[in-house]
């Protein structure tokens, strides 16, 4: 089980972005009905929410082929689309065929509401960076599409380090670029085993935003809004025992 060491003083921030600071999971159902509705495919995959369901599977599934060397960043993308569409195309085709969903996918692209918000208040108390399970080219082009870019001075993809969350050397990584030592350092991020407990059993503090409410995991450290960050780093026992917030 994940400990929270204790009296550690925390310096930085480290954030995953996807459904953490960025709401992907009403972008994603959003972007996959207008494609789904612009390539004439919605009637074919009797609903959209049918059809989102299949592509989070094959998300998932091919992202478990990237994580485990079995492809690249642009093969595992490629063999997704050719999986959802069940055509043999050509990497050209399949690259045009997300080109045109990324497109309908990012018109619907917003931070959550408490992101901002957050981010003034713990701007002078905390150096801020960034860790996601994607490439460099995605996310940074989406934290300066959405105008919090420079928030963040460091920003560390899977793509470009070729380990992703919950492998420690990613976690260890990003300290790295910070200068920091694990323990001064918390992550916080939506899933609570890539993310919290990932980060904690890599020596940080890691802590699970469970916007859901979802609840079950009294090993971790949990909050149910970013507006519960802030008093949970400022408390005394600095993560002393893991912890419940909301």
């Amino acid at each position: 089980m994940p400990q929270q060491g204790a009296h550690r003083a925390i310096k930085a921030i480290v954030w995953d972005i996807d459904d953490t600071l960025f709401d992907y999971a009403t972008a994603d159902a959003a972007g996959m009905r207008a494609h789904l509705t612009a390539e004439g495919l919605l009637d074919a995959a009797g609903t959209a929410e049918r059809a989102l369901a299949r592509w989070k599977a094959l998300t998932r599934a091919h992202w478990a082929r990237f994580e485990a060397g079995e492809v690249d960043w642009e093969g595992q993308r490629r063999d997704r689309v050719r999986e959802f569409v069940d055509r043999a195309l050509d990497d050209a085709a399949a690259d045009a065929w997300f080109a045109r969903y990324l497109a309908h996918y990012e018109a619907a692209w917003s931070l959550f509401p408490d992101t901002v918000p957050v981010l003034d208040t713990l701007a002078a108390g905390y150096r801020h960076a960034v860790l996601s399970n994607s490439s460099l080219h995605n996310q940074d082009r989406k934290l300066r599409v959405l105008g919090v870019r420079d928030r963040f001075e460091a920003l560390l993809c899977a793509a470009e380090l070729g380990v992703a969350k919950p492998d420690a050397a990613a976690f260890h990584a990003v300290c790295d670029e910070l200068g920091l030592a694990p323990h001064e350092v918390a992550y916080v991020g939506d899933q609570p085993d890539t993310d919290a407990r990932g980060a904690a059993e890599a020596g940080l503090t890691g802590i699970w935003l469970d916007r859901a409410g979802i609840g079950g995991r009294p090993e971790l450290v949990r909050i149910t809004g970013l507006h519960q960050l802030q008093p949970l780093l400022a408390r005394d026992t600095r993560f002393g025992a893991p912890e419940t917030f909301g």
